[in-house]
């Protein structure tokens, strides 16, 4: 056993199971939106909350997590959010309403959070610098497996066991992964103490919460008043002045214990990296959210249906990300980012293309293995390129950053996605509706043009089988309110679909700038002095 907790690729392993059991976690949620839409009576603005109260607690909290980490060892904030992580899960398979429900996943944020941010500086402390990239690489192919085994093994469950099983299928990884992580991973402390920054901690909670929740709740409020004299332009305003207070606090304590340490940005390949993880949290998201509900809600897929068929994606990033982290040692790693971000872009583009209101679930292969390709070329690389010039004392609060720039990526995409596609399907929805209109008898069609018009409103209903019976429509004009309705969300997904392959682009351009590896450099220099 001694042997074993020394090992370093024994701690990667437990490592590496956490991080699978949290990816698993988030895109088992995501291919069930639909079932808990229609399981809770949730509307579409909730079940944004459901994915955005787990990123918002992860996001704000894993720079703090992080320097919990180097306060009281990485490995006991590792297994603490692992019983936290699980602890949630189960309290989420129990939900018996969306507020219940958004609850229990903040908790799962918090446990993410506490756990997410320690396996970097583990892994900077165990490993040398050469064996790192070859570190990520394991990394990259196991979140592989984590986003094939979700939508899957999360189809399965929704259609055979119900949404709630797909909680509590976290519970024996969570069991297994906190009995390991005491068994296996080295207790390493830092020599320094270090002071928490609360200010700080309530300043970021306080401007995304303010930004966030405007974002989400606009379209419902017509982005006017919600109660008394607060508007939604109100809540976002003094969300981003709150920020601004953030980092005006971090400056002026980056002599002491900021948060926010500005010192990481120092490193060129370091900024471009968060810039580049930003992108890609916000893209993933941006691209699933319209993605699942379009396949469960329009082309009426169960959801193992829109699993397996999703699962083409990953299953090609599988594949890529074994080639990509054997190149990654020997050339350049923007040389395989750049390409892979673009190729993320030009896939996710054709299904953009490819998705109609009558279009077959096949007719997304093609832009499915381009993408997942091209995901499999980046998720390596990047974190290589990110952290091989870093020392090993700045790994907690690296870690911390590159993964809150991340999932901040992720819940802006949900924020900025979801409110764009509501107010885009509001739209479309009253121009489809008024279209329709006339197949109706004179006396329907008032209230069928106001029952689809006034749908934003009281909050959209978009789960698997919506498709306008939300807005008490008899049964003689079910035929017609289905076809104005997945018309007009195909009409709202296409514009959708193009802020994630911007921001891809954005990316790649960002990548380019990347600095070979300080290691790469000197050892070209050194061939070049022998060969002279």
């Amino acid at each position: 056993m001694e042997r074993i907790r020394n090992h370093p690729m024994a701690a990667l392993g437990v490592l590496a199971l956490g991080v699978f059991m949290t990816l698993l976690d988030l895109t088992i949620v995501n291919i069930a939106i639909p079932s808990i839409l229609d399981g809770l009576h949730a509307s579409l603005d909730q079940v944004l909350w459901v994915l955005n109260a787990y990123s918002l607690l992860y996001a704000v909290l894993l720079i703090t997590s992080a320097r919990l980490g180097d306060i009281y060892g990485p490995r006991n904030l590792f297994a603490a959010g692992t019983v936290i992580f699980t602890a949630a899960s189960v309290i989420s398979a129990l939900a018996q309403d969306p507020t219940q429900l958004i609850l229990a996943r903040s908790l799962q944020g918090l446990g993410a959070a506490v756990l997410a941010p320690q396996g970097m500086p583990l892994m900077l402390s165990i490993f040398p610098v050469e064996k790192r990239g070859g570190v990520f690489a394991i990394y990259g192919v196991l979140a592989g497996l984590a986003v094939i085994a979700g939508p899957t093994v999360g189809g399965f469950l929704v259609t055979h066991f119900g949404w709630r099983s797909i909680f509590m299928v976290n519970v024996p990884i969570g069991i297994l992964t906190f009995a390991l992580a005491m068994l296996v991973i080295p207790d390493l402390r830092p020599g320094r103490r270090h002071r928490l920054d609360l200010l700080g901690v309530g300043l970021a909670t306080a401007g995304l919460l303010g930004v966030i929740y405007g974002l989400i709740e606009g379209q419902r409020y017509d982005w006017g008043t919600v109660v008394g004299f607060i508007t939604i332009p109100e809540i976002v305003g003094a969300g981003v002045l709150t920020l601004m207070l953030f980092l005006y606090h971090q400056a002026r304590r980056q002599g002491g214990e900021p948060l926010l340490p500005f010192e990481v940005f120092k490193n060129r390949n370091f900024t471009l990296m968060t810039l580049v993880m930003a992108a890609m949290g916000f893209a993933i998201l941006g691209l699933y959210l319209p993605l699942t509900i379009y396949m469960q809600s329009v082309l009426g897929l169960s959801a193992i249906d829109a699993g397996v068929t999703l699962a083409i994606q990953p299953v090609a990033m599988f594949f890529s990300s074994g080639l990509a982290g054997g190149l990654s040692q020997k050339i350049n790693g923007k040389y395989l980012l750049v390409p892979g971000l673009l190729m993320l872009a030009a896939g996710s583009g054709y299904i953009d293309w490819a998705a109609h209101a009558d279009s077959g679930r096949w007719a997304f292969t093609p832009g499915l293995i381009v993408s997942g390709l091209g995901m499999g070329f980046i998720w390596t690389p990047v974190f290589s390129i990110a952290t091989r010039d870093l020392p090993a004392h700045l790994g907690g609060v690296a870690s911390g950053v590159i993964n809150t720039i991340q999932e901040l990526g992720g819940v802006l995409a949900s924020a900025v996605v979801g409110a764009f596609l509501q107010n885009r399907l509001a739209l479309s929805l009253h121009d489809h509706a008024v279209a329709a209109a006339g197949q109706l008898p004179t006396e329907y069609r008032a209230p069928f043009v106001n029952g689809f018009s006034n749908a934003a409103h009281s909050g959209f209903e978009v789960g698997a089988g919506q498709s306008g019976a939300s807005l008490q429509l008899t049964e003689q004009v079910q035929a017609i309110a289905h076809y104005v309705f997945t018309q007009a969300f195909v009409d709202a997904m296409h514009p959708t679909l193009v802020l994630p392959i911007v921001a891809l682009v954005a990316a790649a351009f960002a990548a380019a700038f990347a600095r070979a590896h300080k290691q790469a450099a000197i050892a070209a220099h050194e061939e070049e002095a022998a060969v002279a």
